[in-house]
């Protein structure tokens, strides 16, 4: 099952589709739900479409202002797009990316899927906290998903990722993933030390960092390296400072 995976709506517009994601939630064995500012939560509406079966999905789904508040807790996070081009070009299939997630939810670490309001998807800034983008494959003649038909998708592809992957040996304390937290923090050491030696430019320094996240969300770095790379900015903010 798919107990390790969190579903996170983003300023979800319609209630219906919420109901509609929380079934599809049930349905994958998927039980953590996450709102982040819906436009109209109206259970009313939205429990029809949820059935009687995921009714306790819904009801019990957390509703949060933010999406940092949202992944609190989450080793990594991954977004559902269907615009692509400009920096959304490392964009993952839903098998693809579902057979990177699965040995990670067998190990026992938390991950989320992130999903944007229906009529205009996940915004830039948004995606640039997540650690990697999905886009679901379509005919041409109808390139544009449901909210709900998107997340049935990529829990089904989890689901069966997740059946097929043989489970790991459990990592060992010093060898734990980052979570969402550290990676922030990592990318924030990063940023200001790269911007101290030059090598960001202060114009769109986020954009110009964009390669640099997506880098070290496909290493994986443990804990041990986290330290090691914290370091490293330290120092080099140091000498930047010094020779100054």
């Amino acid at each position: 099952m798919l107990d390790g995976l969190r579903i996170v709506l983003v300023k979800t517009r319609f209630p219906e589709n919420i109901g509609s994601a929380a079934r599809a939630c049930l349905n994958m064995g998927c039980r953590d739900l996450v709102l982040v500012a819906p436009e109209r939560l109206d259970l009313e509406r939205a429990l029809p479409l949820a059935t009687a079966h995921a009714k306790d999905i819904l009801t019990s789904a957390r509703v949060l202002e933010t999406l940092p508040e949202a992944l609190e807790g989450c080793a990594a996070a991954y977004g559902a797009t269907a615009r692509l081009g400009g920096w959304r070009q490392a964009v993952s299939t839903p098998r693809t990316l579902a057979a990177q997630l699965a040995p990670r939810l067998e190990s026992g670490e938390r991950l989320a899927l992130v999903f944007g309001p229906e009529d205009q998807g996940l915004t830039n800034e948004e995606t640039m906290i997540l650690d990697g983008l999905c886009s679901i494959p379509t005919a041409v003649e109808g390139t544009s998903l449901n909210l709900a038909q998107a997340v049935m998708v990529l829990l089904y592809e989890c689901l069966e990722a997740r059946r097929r992957a043989a489970a790991p040996a459990p990592a060992s304390r010093d060898h734990r993933s980052l979570d969402h937290q550290e990676r922030e923090a990592l990318a924030a050491a990063l940023r200001e030390a790269l911007l101290a030696i030059g090598y960001l430019k202060e114009q769109n320094t986020d954009y110009w960092l964009l390669p640099v996240r997506r880098t070290l969300s496909r290493l994986d770095p443990t804990r041990a390296e986290f330290n090691m790379l914290m370091g490293i900015c330290r120092q080099i903010l140091w000498l930047a400072g010094k020779n100054r």
